[in-house]
């Protein structure tokens, strides 16, 4: 019977002619056609408002699980049976380890579990993306999106009931807590998915925390048993050092004004790499605004554009971006401009040196250390103006008045002049300090 139908069908095909074939084709075309449109007409189109909900400590994000064994819990439901459910779903929460939960899965009447957790398995890689829920509510036109518990998809695999795993299968991470160092590990692990740029700046922060080599220290500490001490020249140092206290390091003997106050002994090497936000603003399509950058710093950015050499382009930036970094933490710690520094972010490895030269156990500094601070501030202004400063510029930035500002500069060894109705601070040779008297005099 089939082969008989067989044969019916080939000669029918033979005997349709290329004209016959196209008209058939298209008539297929134009009823496929007319059933999807049909079926257009008939599904009603929303106007959806999205809505993107946040995290809720009060409340527990939606978790989500799925079967790799191909397990579906409504296939049954789905066939037309009982709408009575037919599995159990539990979720646990570790009481100690708050972050730590296992969804469990029991099918009724099976003795089978699906044991999912965020803890083991492939949960333990890398999260490079999160995740969210989107739930549709037809009534309201309102789609809502939820981010899910851990930004982790729980993969539920079977256990049977009863049979507990051995101890050699429970992963360590399940057993401890991962160290400070052990994170930082991971972290360092994750740098092939990193610029160039970010791992090279990874490696020099390494290398400033490297701690020194034991075996090194007992080395230089027998090397030290040997040598004599002057105490005579240690307290004509710290005579020096109290007399000359509040300035930044400096060079009595020098010839040119950039020797006077070394400028590598005031921003380290190890600190250039983390001072190129300006020069990197126009790159990712970033402004310099009043807002955030000092008003000495906006009013110098055109310098930038005519300064031909790479090297002192990237320097002269760098020089501004360290003022900035300097008036914000001044700013952070004082009353009248803690709002403007609220948002700024300076880099760890200054915000650490900053705390440790000038002090943050306090909210306010205090009179020394700000004196210090502002020292440093007029300093860098020097660098940037050619040793020919404004000194009404800085004072708007420093929040004090031009004329009680001038004595910072000559405490600075700098001299005054006027100039097209304007007080310049300018650095003659050799540097010579006012005296401590002279300036607190000064000062009232």
């Amino acid at each position: 019977m089939g082969k008989h139908k067989e044969k019916e069908r080939r000669k029918k095909k033979k005997t349709t002619t290329p004209l016959e074939e196209e008209q058939e084709l298209a008539h297929k075309y134009r009823e496929i056609e007319d059933g999807n449109q049909s079926k257009a007409e008939e599904e009603p189109k929303l106007d959806v408002k999205i809505q993107t909900l946040g995290e809720n400590p009060d409340k527990l994000s939606p978790v989500l699980g799925y079967f790799p064994s191909g397990y579906d819990p409504l296939e049954h439901q789905r066939k037309g049976g009982e709408s009575e459910a037919e599995v159990k779903v539990k979720l646990y929460r570790n009481v100690k380890m708050t972050k730590r939960m296992e969804l469990v899965v029991s099918p009724v009447g099976s003795s089978v579990d699906f044991v999912g957790t965020n803890y083991s398995g492939e949960a333990t890689a890398p999260q490079l993306c999160t995740y969210g829920l989107g739930v549709l509510d037809k009534s309201t036109q309102t789609l809502r999106i939820v981010p899910v518990a851990g930004n982790k998809i729980f993969r539920l695999e079977p256990k049977v009931q009863g049979v507990h795993r051995q101890k050699s299968e429970v992963p360590e991470i399940v057993n401890q807590e991962l160290t400070a160092e052990e994170k930082a590990e991971k972290a360092r692990d994750l740098d092939k998915y990193s610029t160039k740029k970010q791992i090279r700046r990874d490696k020099k922060r390494d290398a400033l925390r490297t701690k020194e080599d034991p075996e090194i220290q007992k080395q230089l500490d027998m090397k030290m048993k040997g040598i004599k001490i002057n105490k005579e020249a240690l307290e004509v140092a710290a005579t020096a050092a109290a007399t000359a206290r509040n300035i930044p390091p400096h060079n009595l003997q020098a010839t040119t004004p950039e020797t006077a106050y070394p400028l590598d002994k005031i921003i380290f090497k190890g600190e250039w790499d983390y001072l190129l936000d300006i020069l990197e603003l126009p790159q990712t399509g970033g402004k310099v605004t009043s807002g955030v950058y000092p008003s000495f710093v906006c009013n110098r950015l055109h310098k930038l554009e005519d300064i031909e050499d790479e090297a002192e382009r990237r320097q002269f930036a760098c020089i501004l971006s360290y003022i900035t970094h300097l008036l914000k933490f001044r700013d952070k710690h004082s009353i009248d401009g803690v709002s403007s520094a609220k948002h700024h972010r300076i880099p760890g490895i200054l915000s650490q040196k900053f705390s440790t030269m000038f002090g943050s156990d306090s909210k306010r500094l205090s009179d020394d250390k700000r004196d210090l601070l502002i020292s440093y501030v007029l300093v860098l202004t020097l660098y940037a103006d050619e040793f020919r400063s404004d000194v009404s510029d800085i004072a708007k930035d420093l929040r004090m008045n031009p004329i009680s500002l001038r004595p910072h500069y000559l405490y600075l060894g700098c001299k005054l002049v006027s100039e097209k109705q304007k007080t310049l601070a300018t650095l003659p040779l050799p540097l010579k300090f006012q005296d401590e008297r002279k300036r607190k005099r000064a000062r009232r």
